[in-house]
């Protein structure tokens, strides 16, 4: 009965709204591509150019005329989840092209170029590269720019358009009002968070050069830094760095890390009472003061097991810095680690940041969560059983709606991850050093045991395409999308 009822409520996505928004958002994507085109020819590498611009002429060629339909600017939640889905995935594919033919080589391929575009629009940085070193300047600029706007775009899209109808999401969003629609409504939140994204890249990429001397590197591990996407130039990451320059990329992917709409409140906070105003709004966020727990406590378990020698202590909290935030450059040879030393990493990147911020990962928000929830298990034991109880956060009630997403979302982010490992230890893959990889992938993390190379199966390159993705779009957008529900059935009227 109850199915039937919800069978009358369920409305498939509407063809003319779907194609509109994929439309504007081809638009969109094709500008932001043309920046590395920009760089290509700028840089005089002829041979890249076409690579670079036709696909792009054929995204404006099919875009342009889509963003011009007429339909609702109200999107259903099913349409507005399949816009983000679709939105990687075009984006990745248009980019495929000329990162494959900058990466040709002996075993190089299509799949190779789409395993970095997916990548690079993911945040994530793992990569099948042998090297980067010899690569045209505009492929490395190429993937720290996309993984630059693919962490800006899933801070807007995955909370204004996954999240919206959640307490939480309002809550960052900072918008409750009951006439905006879902697309008004993002753009407000868009233009918040652009102005922060903005300054912390500037911030980022003026301290690297400082730092390093070189402005391109500056560039390129700026944008990978607050995107916490992990790109680097060199094939080592930032192993040999000095301990000011790699401290500043990794102090600057752990800000990334941070929920930007709490960098924004603070900055009016601080407009409004002075500083202290400022630094008070931060202290009163349980992410943030979580963030910098555990990084300090995975800082001190790595620090425990490494073996003793010099610069242990500052490669240790670097790496965790890494592994928190999800950011992926590595301090030190990661494959080399001893095996406890990979679990605590792998806990670390399963959680990864603060909701709201580029960091992957299942999210601090949902931990605390979990964490209440567990307070209100054993509360129980010593209650009567008449007594009213419920998960409190911030002084707020987590509506029953947000604590059955949480716990969702966490089961099918371990899911995802054992399914995946699965197909690796099947391959013959060492059992760790497979869980390691599947869960940097699934936490978009980008640090690796060494697994992802060029000589990786075709089909596990696959799976850990995949595994970002789906992890990137917390997983339950993407079974949306795949759901025939959202295809087929009843539709709303477009107007």
């Amino acid at each position: 009965m109850a199915d039937r009822r919800l069978d009358t409520l369920r409305h498939a996505v509407r063809w003319p709204v779907l194609l509109k928004h994929l439309g504007m958002l081809g638009v969109v994507l094709a500008l932001l591509n043309g920046v590395p085109l920009l760089a290509t020819v700028i840089g005089g590498e002829h041979r890249l150019i076409a690579a670079y611009a036709l696909p792009l002429l054929v995204l404006l060629a099919v875009s342009l005329p889509l963003a011009r339909l007429t339909a609702s600017e109200r999107l259903q939640l099913n349409e507005a989840l399949a816009v983000v889905v679709l939105a990687f995935l075009i984006g990745s594919l248009v980019m495929s092209i000329p990162l494959a033919q900058a990466m040709a080589g002996p075993r190089g391929g299509w799949l190779d170029g789409w395993f970095e575009a997916v990548s690079a629009i993911t945040t994530t940085g793992l990569s099948t590269a042998a090297t980067v070193e010899d690569k045209p300047a505009s492929f490395l600029f190429a993937r720290a720019w996309m993984q630059w706007y693919g962490g800006l775009g899933i801070v807007v899209l995955s909370l204004a358009l996954f999240l919206h109808n959640g307490m939480f999401a309002r809550q960052l969003m900072e918008t409750e009002a009951v006439g905006e629609t879902l697309v008004s409504s993002t753009k407000t939140y868009a233009r918040r968070m652009l102005a922060v994204y903005v300054v912390l890249t500037v911030g980022a990429v003026g301290c690297l050069w400082l730092a390093t001397g070189d402005g391109f590197v500056a560039l390129t591990h700026g944008l990978s830094a607050v995107s916490t996407g992990g790109f680097s130039t060199f094939d080592a990451s930032v192993a040999g760095w000095s301990p000011l320059a790699a401290g500043t990329a990794l102090l600057f992917s752990l800000l990334g890390a941070v929920s930007l709409p709490l960098w924004h409140r603070a900055w009016q906070q601080g407009w409004k009472q002075g500083w202290r105003g400022g630094l008070a709004e931060l202290g009163r966020d349980p992410e943030l003061r979580l963030l910098l727990m555990a990084t300090l406590t995975i800082a001190g378990l790595l620090w425990l097991w490494a073996p003793t020698g010099e610069g242990r202590a500052a490669d240790a909290l670097l790496l965790a810095m890494s592994a928190q935030s999800t950011t992926g450059f590595a301090p030190t040879n990661v494959a080399a680690l001893d095996d406890a030393s990979k679990l605590t990493l792998i806990a670390s990147m399963l959680v990864g940041g603060s909701v709201g911020s580029t960091a992957g990962g299942f999210k601090l928000l949902r931990l605390l969560i979990l964490l209440r929830l567990l307070q209100l298990v054993l509360a129980r034991a010593a209650t009567p059983r008449h007594a009213v109880l419920g998960v409190h956060l911030q002084a707020r009630q987590v509506a029953d709606e947000d604590l059955w997403r949480v716990l969702l979302v966490v089961l099918l982010f371990v899911g995802l991850a054992f399914v995946s490992w699965l197909a690796f230890v099947t391959h013959g893959y060492p059992a760790l050093d497979a869980l390691f990889e599947v869960v940097s992938a699934t936490a978009t993390v980008g640090l690796s045991a060494g697994i992802a190379r060029p000589e990786l199966e075709p089909v596990l390159k696959l799976v850990l395409c995949l595994d970002m993705l789906a992890g990137r779009l917390e997983i339950l957008a993407l079974l949306v999308l795949l759901h025939p529900g959202t295809w087929f059935g009843k539709r709303t009227e477009v107007a």
